[in-house]
């Protein structure tokens, strides 16, 4: 009489044990699923972009540069992280209002918009993953993105100036 309870208890613990197995798989993988995005392909990978080292401040940044349409599209899309200086700067060929979205990003940002001479005008805060416009009031031909609070954590404000940018093309 044993040997049908051993395997009866034997089947209940593997018909509650393998569920819940599953279950937890599950819900460990889905939390690092719902964020991940995988780079589409043709899309440049964070070390491909040319860097410059700017100056806010007493502070350097290291910043990835897009100065053509295709990186001005992808931008800071699909990272994950930036290091604690690090952000990227959008060069545009004309002084205008140019407007950004955070769509496939996945970090909120901080963006300063700036003027040819490197003058910052505006500054705004963007959350991750959203399609909200984020619009200078004023016209510009720079725009700098780092993570979320950098600008208001060093102090920088509009009508200070960034160093080191490189000319419009």
């Amino acid at each position: 009489m044993r040997f049908p309870l051993r395997l009866s208890l034997a089947r209940v613990a593997i018909a509650i044990v393998l569920p819940l197995a599953a279950l937890s798989s599950a819900w460990l993988a889905a939390p690092g699923a719902a964020h991940a995005q995988q780079m589409p392909s043709g899309a440049k990978q964070p070390g491909d972009f040319p860097r410059v080292k700017l100056t806010a401040g007493m502070f350097v940044i290291d910043a990835a540069v897009a100065a053509n349409d295709p990186d001005r599209e992808q931008g800071l899309m699909y990272r994950s992280q930036l290091a604690s200086n690090e952000g990227m700067l959008f060069v545009f060929n004309e002084n205008a209002v140019h407007c950004f979205w955070m769509k496939n990003t996945l970090i909120p940002l901080s963006i300063a918009f700036m003027r040819a001479d490197g003058t910052v005008t505006d500054i705004d805060e963007m959350q991750a993953e959203t399609t909200d416009n984020h619009c200078p009031r004023n016209n510009g031909v720079y725009a700098l993105e780092m993570s979320k609070g950098w600008f208001t954590s060093k102090g920088i404000k509009p009508g200070m100036k960034i160093q080191g940018l490189p000319a419009p093309q």
